[in-house]
């Protein structure tokens, strides 16, 4: 289940990556607006009364399979996903509803060997001071970041998720997720410009976003296992 410590340990990664600089831009919404974008078989889930959209730029770092060594110069990009939170009925997780990515190969392996929304985009993450800036094609994003935060029980249940699902060749697939636990801090989202919601159907937020960011973890991916149902 969703929480701040990994389900299970990921014995077995198929992927080692370290992920930098994390924005978590969190905005409610109606559990109906969501619907029609979950695959059957996935819930969507219902968090202090709502739904939530996750907004979340970062850079990807040291991207490598295990025993390999990450290459200089391709091996860390940018890279931003809009998602959603779900349940399998016995694990909680994130659904991508879209992610940009600057590496066209790896576009290319997790939509073609997943079936997860990636998109090719130029992006970039540039830091100073205490803020935080995030460019990819059709969005800019600058984060303010401010003091370490205990998280509480909703930030803990957004952030800490550690199954990705998707759907692909008519199965529902669960991709097993483990980092050790986030360090947040408060932030604010100082100017924010996208088309990204829109991209995928979605209208604007009526509410201002709940706004997190982390200096990053190291993250172990597994192969995907067949989702519960």
């Amino acid at each position: 289940m969703s929480g701040r410590l990994p389900e299970a340990p990921v014995h077995r990664p198929l992927s080692l990556q370290r992920w930098e600089n994390v924005a978590f831009v969190h905005w409610r919404y109606p559990a109906a607006t969501l619907r029609p974008l979950v695959p059957a078989g996935l819930e969507v889930q219902e968090l202090d009364g709502s739904a939530w959209i996750g907004f979340v730029p970062f850079r990807l770092a040291r991207l490598r399979a295990p025993g390999l060594p990450a290459l200089p110069g391709w091996s860390t990009f940018a890279e931003l996903n809009l998602r959603t939170y779900v349940s399998d009925g016995e694990h909680d997780g994130v659904l991508f509803l879209r992610v940009l990515c600057a590496r066209r190969l790896v576009v290319a392996a997790f939509r073609l060997g997943l079936g997860l929304p990636y998109v090719h985009t130029p992006g970039r993450v540039e830091t100073s001071g205490d803020a935080t800036s995030y460019e990819a094609t059709g969005t800019r994003a600058h984060v303010v970041v401010g003091a370490w935060q205990e998280p509480d029980a909703l930030v803990t249940s957004l952030t800490g998720r550690w199954s990705a699902f998707t759907s692909h060749l008519g199965r529902l697939w669960r991709v097993p997720v483990e980092h050790p636990p986030w360090p947040l801090h408060r932030a604010r989202l100082d100017r924010l410009t996208t088309d990204i919601l829109a991209d995928v159907g979605l209208p604007p937020p009526d509410d201002l976003p709940l706004v997190h960011w982390s200096p990053g973890v190291d993250a172990r991916l597994g192969g995907p296992l067949p989702a519960a149902r």
